[in-house]
């Protein structure tokens, strides 16, 4: 049996390998950072059929310990399909065992969406999409941050505005911006149509190039918190935030839409920016549209559980939602997707995953064609 983790998002330590009923496991922390959680590895060598245990002995320890109850790790023998692993946490660990099928398979915290793949959907969305590169930052080690925009109207009054994965361990957020790119292919959609008709979009697909190459959970290579970076970015240390700064600056924004991973919560949620100095019962009027059309339309998502809303002026506005909704007072949302399961609707065999994620992309879409009219 051989444990690797030496590709794109792999991170794993391995402690004692010498029981393979038991095989010792610790997930690495982001570099420069004492955050982790995220864990994604290779397996090899085995015998099909045979049972083989393995426990993430640190899982206690990570930056969110709690996420771990109720929580099952995914696995693949293709890289293409995944599926849940029964999972447990005790005495501080996490876990889980397989008699596999195949003499390889791939564990990972959720199913990566990897920089190969990252490369071919924005080839996708220039080529097959509409799309163009606006613009193109540096992440600090050099990768491109690519904005596209979508424009089909060059009188279109909007500027709507949707990035992922400021955090490099939310793998969800790429693939819901998939189901973004995989929609807009679709020239015979009226409902887009005519949103392209008011509004140009803007996107990235991928804030944190770096750490998602690195297998970090919430830092950029210079352990930086992008989601904390949007009053005091700087192009040292957060380039990422620094260029989309710019960019949005440069042509506004109407409608700002971060897409994220939550550890703890099953379910599919929104923050909005009830907290900020500015948030005005017109931003209210436009939240509550927003929320409600998300549910008629039948989307995976729902208003019940999700995060305390800030009391009026007490908002963290280095967060990129309240930021980004205060400087430009639009209407700013963060979507919160789970590393578990969207437990309205659970799929115990996948749990939340990559397809779920696009499905609940292209749903968004529809709500933004609704509201284009409204959002000023």
């Amino acid at each position: 049996m051989n444990i690797s983790c030496n590709f794109d998002s792999g991170n794993i330590e391995v402690l004692d390998a010498s029981n393979p009923q038991q095989v010792l496991l610790a997930m690495r922390p982001d570099l420069n950072s004492h955050h982790f959680q995220w864990f994604h590895f290779k397996v090899d060598g085995l015998t099909p059929g045979q049972r083989y245990g393995f426990s993430l002995t640190n899982a206690g320890e990570s930056a969110y310990r709690d996420a771990w109850t109720g929580y099952h790790a995914v696995a693949s023998y293709d890289q293409r399909n995944w599926f849940r692993v029964p999972s447990r946490f005790e005495d501080g660990a996490l876990n889980f065992a397989l008699e596999p099928s195949e003499s390889q398979v791939w564990f990972a915290y959720f199913e990566p969406y990897s920089r190969a793949r990252h490369d071919w959907l924005i080839e996708q969305a220039l080529n097959r999409a509409g799309a163009e590169l606006f613009a193109c930052g540096k992440s600090i080690e050099g990768r491109d941050i690519q904005l596209l925009r979508v424009s089909r109207n060059p009188q279109a009054p909007r500027k709507i505005w949707i990035i992922a994965q400021q955090h490099p361990g939310e793998h969800m957020a790429e693939w819901f911006m998939e189901g973004v790119i995989e929609r807009l292919q679709q020239r015979d959609d009226a409902e887009l149509n005519a949103l392209l008709q008011q509004a140009d979009l803007y996107l990235v697909p991928n804030m944190n190039p770096d750490g998602a190459v690195r297998g970090h959970l919430r830092t950029n290579a210079a352990g930086k918190d992008l989601n904390r970076a949007w009053q005091s970015a700087s192009a040292a240390e957060t380039p990422e935030v620094h260029f989309v700064q710019e960019q949005m600056r440069r042509v506004g924004v109407d409608l700002f839409l971060d897409i994220h991973g939550d550890e703890e919560i099953p379910h599919v949620f929104s923050a909005g920016c009830a907290g900020n100095p500015g948030f005005s019962p017109r931003l209210e009027t436009l939240e509550e549209d927003f929320r409600s059309r998300l549910l008629s339309l039948g989307a995976e998502f729902q208003t019940t559980f999700g995060y305390t809303p800030d009391q009026f002026g007490q908002a963290n506005t280095s967060l990129a939602c309240n930021a980004v909704g205060m400087e430009f007072d639009c209407l700013a949302f963060t979507i919160e997707m789970p590393f578990k399961d969207h437990d309205d609707n659970p799929n115990p065999h996948t749990g939340w995953d990559g397809k779920r994620s696009m499905q609940l992309g292209k749903d968004v879409l529809s709500v933004a064609a609704a509201m284009v009219g409204a959002l000023r």
